[in-house]
């Protein structure tokens, strides 16, 4: 299994849009980054787990934990003229950009706060999100990482 943190800005899809959402799912779509988007195409599995984490926002952090449900498929908003994540470019028959489905598994008890992890960067070597300058949506969390970060909640 692969482990993940997936950034989202809550008022674009915060973590109370995942639990309001059918069967607490939705679809990861609109990466327009082709380092990210080979992850979600490469990468992603059915039964990954990720960190859902707020960004742009107040109180930057991880706020719940999601499942991969579906892997990588090609995402249809880029073929849709009338869509906000929409690329001419993009042909169906050979798509440039995929997306992932994931499921809400639950909210954290209280979130961790983007302030608690650089206190904790000790223990957190290496996590992507703690380096200065990361803006990519998704990055690959170590199953070290994962625990350590889960003990912080």
């Amino acid at each position: 299994m692969n482990y993940w943190l997936m950034k989202s800005e809550p008022s674009v899809f915060g973590i109370a849009d995942f639990a309001r959402a059918p069967k607490r799912r939705t679809c990861w779509d609109g990466v327009r980054n082709y380092q990210v988007r080979n992850m979600l195409r490469d990468d992603f599995a059915i039964g990954d787990q990720a960190f859902f984490y707020h960004s742009s926002c107040e109180q930057p952090g991880i706020y719940g934990i999601v499942k991969v449900v579906r892997a990588g498929y090609p995402d249809p908003t880029a073929f849709d003229p009338t869509h906000d994540h929409f690329d001419p470019k993009s042909d169906p028959a050979t798509p440039t950009w995929f997306m992932v489905d994931v499921e809400l598994v639950r909210p954290l008890k209280q979130p961790i706060t983007l302030e608690r992890l650089k206190a904790n960067a000790h223990k957190l070597s290496e996590m992507l999100i703690l380096r200065r300058g990361n803006r990519l949506s998704i990055t690959p969390v170590s199953a070290a990482q994962w625990k350590k970060t889960l003990a912080l909640e």
